[in-house]
């Protein structure tokens, strides 16, 4: 039987997760106190022809000790499920998710069950404009020696350190030691051929992109997006008309990228050319001239502008002339004869690209264009509809102004969100990396939940069912803004509205739809546990069990609470609803190999029929029973402990048994 409580018994370090890699991969690097020797790695390296360089590029700033500290400290919290909400029929069942709460613990809670599960992480964390309202703020309360050594730094260091996080400063250290190990958690929940987009302006993008390379490592940076997204004129040197989107993937052995896109602009092409031909019919030269003197109008700015070449049209589609060229000078030389004059046609200076047999197919099929006569030399055919996409590009065009309009659409009212991001450029990217069924989506500063709205967006659009995971913390909303007038008193809620707007709305408008619009809601709370760590002990001794069991007991809320945290615990979804099983006259809950006794009144009868529920029912295949400790003395403990040990197992499944305090 295993052990564990709610506080930590053991020291957390700032590198405690690294070092416990380490050891998992390396033990021959560790002297039997536990302590990591750097020579013995150097040797193993070096022996494997690898070069061990001592000079590196890295970023340093005041606060990163503490940063580190944070990315590897212990949840402090627990997990509360909103049941009125998660009950309602079309939630129940849902795999969306919504979690009220310090983004930083929650990412916390979510490696549990979510490590290497998240196809795709986009997040708009706070820019620093430095009127944006960020500052740093932290409610921990370490002693200048407890970290000292935590970090591993000398006692003034630390109280320097300390300092700096009680400031409510907004300088780059400050930023930087908030969002270090947000990215570090981050980057353990994608998938291996998982993909994190992250949107910065010019504020932090240069020390973002220095932290990243960090994180994920410079070899996994894919590049970044300028998405022009204003036309402002307010700056006494360069008006920034942009703001940027960085991507790095988990790692690109596993993801190879190919990512796509299809040109914007496109279906106004189509349009235009459409209503030329039924204004000029086959008349092709009057409708490539009409192009012509249509595409003008577009500055460079508009997409349709990068796909003005495409002038002509003909009964297969719209197209342009290509070079026919042969890539290798004189390979292929004979005679092409205009289709109209019957005379030989001017040839490339370098020959045709094609051998003759080739050029004669296209010709039967119409896939060459031919000038008015044979002075011209003729051209290949490229349709647009063969062409239509491209590389995820590096410039997107796209007002803020639209993003704005469409929240002010579902709300009925002006600015209850500054700036939301807008769900086509989010669409984009879910397209271009391929979200499929069941990916993960996170978005951990979810704001006015763009991501969950544009997700539902594209799973109806591609008939798929992908599935979000937004996190926003319970932030007040400023009494004298729209939101806070509109009854919005936190931007959580004004999160959570949207995204019940934005599903009410895609379900009026095709009612037969049967994708999945609900989502279920949690939050973290600190209400009456000081800890939820849970880090394995050695075997508690009978009075020391007796003693935590007597100290405390739950109510039905409670116990609810730590069924919620303790499912990640375990690597189960947040979104699974546990099964109620009925053990005699006592109520267990389980999903998949887990089962969890967590109610008082636990007896020999229940005992029992857990043995004869082992024994006998081919579903119940449990292998870990979890249990409350402060709801079973010891004696009941050990009870369940032999009775696991003993019993007759005729499914050779051996039961693991854990109390957990």
């Amino acid at each position: 039987m295993k052990t564990e409580q709610t506080l930590p018994n053991e020291l957390v370090t700032a590198n405690s997760e690294q070092l416990a890699v380490l050891k998992s991969n390396f033990p021959q690097c560790f002297d039997r106190q536990g302590k990591f020797i750097l020579s013995k790695l150097q040797e193993i390296l070096q022996a494997n022809a690898v070069d061990v360089s001592r000079e590196s590029y890295s970023l340093n700033w005041l606060g990163k000790s503490y940063a580190r500290v944070l990315a590897n400290e212990p949840i402090r919290t627990m997990l509360s499920e909103d049941y009125e909400h998660n009950q309602l029929e079309h939630n129940k069942n849902s795999h969306n998710l919504l979690i009220q709460g310090d983004n930083l613990e929650v990412l916390k809670h979510l490696k549990g069950a979510y490590t290497d599960k998240i196809k795709m992480i986009y997040i708009d964390p706070p820019y620093n404009t430095g009127s944006d309202g960020f500052v740093y703020q932290d409610d921990r309360s370490f002693t200048p020696e407890q970290f000292a050594e935590l970090a591993g730094v000398n006692l003034d260091e630390a109280k320097r350190v300390l300092d700096f996080t009680q400031s409510n400063a907004n300088s780059h250290s400050a930023w930087l030691t908030f969002i270090y190990p947000r990215l570090y958690i981050a980057k353990q929940l994608l998938k291996d051929d998982g993909v994190i987009f992250i949107s910065i302006d010019e504020n932090e993008q240069a020390t973002l992109r220095i932290l990243a390379d960090e994180i994920f490592g410079e070899a996994n940076y894919c590049g970044e997006i300028v998405w022009k997204n204003s036309s402002k004129n307010d700056q006494k040197y360069i008006s920034m008309q942009h703001e940027y989107i960085l991507c790095y993937v988990k790692s690109k052995d596993s993801n190879k990228g190919n990512w796509l896109e299809k040109k914007e602009g496109i279906d106004e092409i189509y349009d235009h050319f459409n209503k030329l031909k039924k204004k000029h019919g086959t008349a092709w030269d009057k409708i490539h001239k009409d192009a012509l003197a249509w595409y003008k109008q577009f500055p460079p700015s508009n997409p349709i502008y990068d796909s003005k070449h495409y002038n002509y049209c003909d009964e297969n589609g719209v197209y342009f002339a290509s070079d026919l060229s042969g890539p290798n000078f004189g390979q292929y030389r004979y005679d092409v004869i205009h289709p109209i004059t019957n005379k030989v046609c001017k040839e490339p200076a370098s020959g045709w690209r094609f051998p003759p047999e080739t050029m004669l197919e296209k010709i039967d099929k119409g896939l060459i264009h031919f000038g008015v006569d044979e002075t011209t030399i003729p051209n290949n055919k490229t349709y647009l509809k063969d062409t239509e996409f491209q590389s995820l590009t590096s410039v997107k065009f796209r007002d803020g102004r639209v993003a704005s309009n469409l929240l002010k659409s579902l709300f009925g009212v002006k600015d209850v969100f500054t700036n939301p991001k807008d769900i086509d450029i989010l669409i984009d990217l879910f397209k271009a990396i391929k979200i499929e069924s069941n990916d993960f989506i996170l978005d951990f500063f979810a704001g006015s939940g763009s991501t969950a709205h544009a997700l539902m967006d594209y799973n109806f659009i591609n008939k798929i069912a992908s599935n979000y995971i937004c996190v926003q913390l319970d932030e007040k909303t400023n009494p004298t803004k729209a939101a806070y007038k509109a009854g919005y008193n936190t931007i959580f809620e004004i999160t959570k509205d949207r995204i019940i707007k934005a599903s009410e709305k895609l379900a009026h408008n095709y009612p037969e739809s049967k994708f999945d619009f609900g989502f279920k809601v949690f939050k973290t709370c600190t209400n009456f546990l000081p800890s939820s760590s849970y880090r394995e002990l050695k075997q508690l001794t009978l009075s020391q069990s007796d003693a935590l069991s007597s100290m405390t007991v739950f109510d039905d809320a409670q116990v609810q609470d730590i069924l919620t945290t303790w499912k990640g615990l375990d690597k189960i979804l947040l979104s699974e609803n546990l099964n109620a099983i009925n053990l005699r006259d006592y109520l267990a809950y389980g999903f998949g190999h887990v089962l969890y006794l967590v109610n008082q009144g636990f007896k020999t009868s229940a005992l029992k029929e857990l043995i004869k529920k082992l024994d006998d029912e081919h579903e119940f295949q449990v292998s870990k029973l979890v249990i409350l400790g402060h709801h079973f003395d010891s004696k009941s403990q050990r009870e369940i402990d032999e009775a696991m040990k003993n019993y007759n197992n005729k499914k050779s499944i051996p039961v693991d048994v854990v109390v957990r305090y």
